[in-house]
């Protein structure tokens, strides 16, 4: 089956996104960030994006099912006046004549889908990375498409990644762009040229180039620590927020990059791996939970089957997944 269709809508509405994103943190004050009930931070950007990406979406398929992050609950209230305001304003920018009242709507009906095994639906991020975002650090735009459980397209807009990775001071904004059985593409923001991406083919695990997470309550680094020593592994691990990491694998920047569990009960959300998964495995690599199970994104709104997320170029994933099971306590 061709997806060329959704490919163009998707690669559109992230390459508004991107630019929406980067206004927001242009422009950012205090008062366009909040803290959500579970003290996770959220900002214009989150809001305007999902909001934008819904439109945008809900243009060319009026019957579109949406799975996203945020609730338009929580801008209700006059105490969010301001953030309201501040997201109608930036998404009318991108998308002119939309009212305060459309913008907020569309938000909101990223909360109310059903996400499961049967039919097709989208999964959003609007900002993965709120953290990164804020201290001017990597964040991701990650889209997916999933039919009947299995991911069959992702788009990863990456604004702060850069274009060439020998050149980390150089130009800064890509996509990454993932379609079931057509490999892994990168286009850039700056004039939308794109080529293909492919992992690395490093075997040894000892030249291991690991990535995780800045924030150590997403991913235990203790742990990866001892299993990059068990691995042989001398390179320091590479620190980024979001689904960047992702990125980083498909492109051979990094090999592996690990979401270790911290808590026992935590179970990880499908925007948070689906785009990111797809772009791994089209680019050559492979990528399972702890225990070397496939992502199932067939159970609703989390990874509910799944415990972790290993992401690896493929050549290396039984090793590192020995050494996580090695490391790791049991169930």
């Amino acid at each position: 089956m061709s997806y060329s269709l959704e490919r163009a809508i998707a690669v559109s509405a992230v390459e508004t996104a991107c630019r929406l994103g980067e206004a927001v943190r242009a422009e950012l004050a205090p008062a366009d960030t909040m803290v959500k009930a579970d003290k996770s931070p959220v900002t214009v950007a989150d809001f305007g994006i999902q909001s934008q990406v819904s439109l945008a979406l809900r243009a060319a398929i009026p019957d579109v099912r949406l799975v996203a992050e945020e609730e338009g609950e929580d801008l209700w209230g006059e105490e969010r006046s301001g953030i309201r305001e501040a997201v109608a304003d930036h998404v009318r920018r991108v998308v002119p004549g939309v009212t305060e009242e459309d913008a907020l709507a569309a938000l909101s009906q990223g909360g109310g889908s059903e996400a499961g095994g049967s039919g097709r639906f989208w999964t959003l991020d609007p900002v993965d990375g709120t953290k990164g975002f804020l201290r001017g650090g990597q964040y991701a735009i990650a889209l997916a498409l999933i039919e009947d459980g299995e991911v069959v397209l992702g788009v990863l807009g990456c604004p702060n990644f850069a274009v060439d990775a020998s050149d980390p001071n150089g130009p800064r904004g890509c996509l990454f762009v993932a379609v079931k059985g057509e490999g892994t593409r990168m286009r850039s923001l700056i004039d939308g040229a794109e080529r293909a991406v492919r992992v690395s083919e490093i075997a040894d695990p000892a030249r291991a180039v690991f990535c995780e997470s800045v924030e150590a309550a997403h991913s235990s680094h203790d742990q990866a620590g001892r299993i990059t020593t068990l691995l042989g592994v001398s390179a320091p691990p590479a620190r980024m927020d979001s689904q960047c990491k992702y990125a980083a694998v498909a492109r051979g920047d990094a090999t592996v990059y690990l979401r270790l569990p911290t808590r026992a009960d935590y179970v990880e959300k499908i925007w948070d791996h689906a785009a990111g998964c797809l772009v791994v495995t089209e680019a050559g690599g492979e990528v399972s939970d702890v225990h070397g199970r496939p992502l199932d994104f067939s159970r609703g709104r989390t990874l509910s089957a799944n415990r972790g997320v290993i992401a690896t170029n493929g050549k290396l994933h039984a090793d590192v997944q020995r050494a996580v099971q090695e490391v790791l306590p049991p169930d």
